[in-house]
């Protein structure tokens, strides 16, 4: 794991003048966890290099645990690069192993896109897996990823019988067909099935069965499935087919930066009143979460974008109405740049938070009114109404997002410290030390 240390609790030292700065974030967890998975599956013939991946630990994790399924793996995290050799490619040998391990006891940690994104692939061996992690992931729910996998033939199924992890996977292969897959709980159900589906030995068409949160990163999974060459048919909402039986890497894939931790910095300088660029990411990006950036001009912050990044310069801040569905991992974000506003925040549909690294809505609505503001928070999200707020200790339930986003309201705010800021290192080990920089 990444060598930072952190105190148990860390003080947040508001800022003495509106920031002005250029900030870099480490690549995006959701392109590098997928980058991971496909570069595996569809390794080159030569090898395939990964650049600019994120080192944290839900990537650490995913690494580790392809490494147990016998792919191999070097890594370079001076210089951000992943190195996936060609060596126990199962395509060079039998075609119907694809993965190397015959079994494998897999720890995931609390990384949801590991445990689901590995849950699909490893369906496609020959063999006996077990999928695990901390108490948290026990409580994190899987069964509508494993009824799809039963409908292709494969015996997936909760060890304790409640849909969450540990998790079995049973299969002597993937063979393709027709399945139907819920996504009102997680996308990432669906973008494993999307991952795992080139490489079973027949056709796949997928139906999502209702609605689907956080759409942008279905995309996502379907823009990389372009980029490393794989075939598939978007035939209406919901209904895709997947070619099978395909097999063709690439030598090289450079991952963006993260739009999701970018979304903190945007965040500071609208909470601020000053300006900050987050460099090398624009309106062609895979993610979703660039889209944050139109929420906070809706508050009434002036965005701007060039060839180098976004810059958002901050303003007089207007509470909003708004449905934040595709970009829920930057929910808690505009929940700290709402305590700054006039008139009240409403943010809505985005129940499946309640599902994260912790109940996320009854977190956030905790921790704000701890500061001062006042929170009415319902199944499916909440309305901060800001108040006079005051410095305290704030909780971060194991969960990186809580910590970064409450963070934010400290650079106004004296006295706001973090507990267990360390929690950060799951997505962006670096993040204090980034933060901090603004004050240059």
């Amino acid at each position: 794991m990444s060598d930072v240390t952190y105190p148990a609790e860390l003080e947040i030292a508001p800022l003495t003048k509106p920031v002005d700065a250029a900030v870099t974030v480490p690549g995006s967890k959701s392109i590098t966890n997928r980058a991971l998975v496909l570069a595996t599956l569809s390794v080159a013939e030569k090898g395939t290099t990964l650049r600019g991946v994120l080192r944290s630990e839900d990537t650490e994790v995913m690494i580790e645990c392809l490494r147990w399924l016998g792919f191999v793996i070097d890594t370079d995290w001076d210089q951000n690069t992943v190195w996936i050799s060609p060596e126990q490619d199962p395509r060079l040998h039998r075609k119907n192993d694809l993965i190397p391990a015959e079994s494998a006891n897999l720890f995931v940690g609390n990384s949801g896109t590991t445990v689901r994104f590995l849950t699909a692939a490893v369906a496609l061996g020959q063999g006996t897996y077990r999928l695990d992690g901390i108490p948290r992931m026990r409580e994190r729910p899987i069964k509508d990823l494993l009824d799809a996998l039963q409908q292709l033939g494969v015996n997936a199924y909760s060890e304790h019988g409640n849909g969450c992890p540990p998790v079995v996977v049973q299969t002597t292969g993937l063979r393709g067909g027709r399945v139907r897959v819920k996504g009102d709980v997680s996308s990432q159900f669906l973008s494993a099935l999307i991952m795992a589906a080139p490489f079973a030995d027949g056709d796949t068409d997928i139906e999502v069965d209702g609605p689907l949160v956080s759409e942008p990163y279905i995309e996502m999974t379907f823009r990389m499935l372009q980029d490393f060459g794989l075939k598939f048919q978007v035939l209406g909402s919901g209904n895709y087919h997947i070619i099978g039986d395909q097999y063709l890497g690439v030598t090289e894939y450079a991952i963006e930066p993260d739009a999701s931790a970018a979304s903190y910095f945007w965040a500071a300088a609208a909470i601020t009143g000053g300006r900050i660029t987050v460099t090398g990411l624009n309106r062609e990006s895979l993610q979703g979460d660039v889209r944050f950036v139109d929420v906070l001009a809706q508050m009434g912050c002036r965005i701007e974008e060039s060839d180098s990044g976004i810059t958002v310069h901050g303003g007089r801040l207007r509470g909003v109405d708004v449905d934040m569905n595709d970009i829920s991992d930057t929910v808690m974000t505009l929940g700290a740049v709402a305590c700054f506003a006039e008139g009240p925040t409403t943010i809505r549909n985005v129940g499946h938070i309640r599902h994260k690294e912790t109940d996320r809505i009854a977190a956030l609505a905790t921790e704000l009114r701890k500061l001062g503001a006042e929170v009415e928070a319902r199944d499916d999200g909440l309305t901060i109404v800001p108040r006079a707020l005051k410095g305290c200790a704030v909780d971060t339930y194991n969960d990186h997002r809580m910590a970064m986003s409450l963070a934010l309201v400290g650079l106004r705010v004296p006295g706001v410290v973090i507990r267990n800021p360390g929690c950060v290192a799951k997505t962006y080990p670096g993040f204090w030390q980034d933060l901090e920089r603004l004050r240059a």
